[in-house]
């Protein structure tokens, strides 16, 4: 139909932010939220959140929580534009990026490190962000959040150290250091792309 989404050209990025439980993401991208608030209100980006199939209240990222019966029938229906399932729980990024990509906005996804291959195939012109911590700074905070056994740790870390991500795009934040010295690369790169998507938009018109 004219009109609709599949008539509109996609003109804002998207930044796919991945990385080992416990790395951070979550803080960064909060402080990253904040950061552009207060600076810069009129850049055009948008953070989407996840459906998850865990409780509401859980320590975290501020998500959409359903039961797994709903999340299927999400699934099911087409609504999802990115799914994934990870130690025991499904995840899901709602269509409602498309719409926003469509409308000049840049998203901002926190997704998933095995995913990036999939979520690649749906948007070639994914940017992908990797952060990192170094080995002993991410055993201590997995230790500090007190969720898993010893086992389950050291079980996780070599997960970590196993998976190897590749992408050409792929850009890197270290976290090992202060969230302010973080959250800062990762917000200059999401500006980054932001600022590029918004110049092709203009120079297109």
């Amino acid at each position: 139909m004219e009109g609709g989404l599949g008539d509109r050209r996609p003109c804002g990025g998207l930044v796919y932010v991945i990385g080992a439980s416990g790395a951070g993401k979550d803080t960064l991208i909060a402080w990253v939220r904040a950061r552009l608030s207060a600076t810069r209100p009129d850049l055009p980006v948008a953070f989407a959140h996840r459906y998850i199939t865990r409780g509401a209240d859980a320590v975290g990222e501020n998500h959409v929580s359903l039961r797994p019966a709903e999340f299927q029938t999400r699934l099911d229906a087409g609504l999802f534009a990115l799914a994934w399932d990870s130690h025991g729980l499904r995840y899901g990024v709602g269509v409602e990026i498309d719409l926003w990509r469509a409308a000049g906005l840049t998203v901002v996804v926190n997704g998933s490190r095995a995913h990036l291959p999939c979520a690649s195939g749906r948007y070639p012109d994914i940017r992908p962000v990797m952060i990192s911590v170094a080995p002993d700074i991410l055993r201590r905070r997995l230790e500090a959040r007190g969720r898993e056994t010893a086992a389950e740790i050291a079980a996780r870390l070599e997960r970590t150290a196993a998976l190897r991500v590749d992408h050409p795009g792929l850009a890197r934040v270290d976290n090992s250091g202060s969230i302010e010295a973080g959250g800062a690369r990762l917000l200059a790169l999401i500006e980054a792309v932001a600022d590029s998507s918004r110049r092709l938009s203009v120079g297109e018109a």
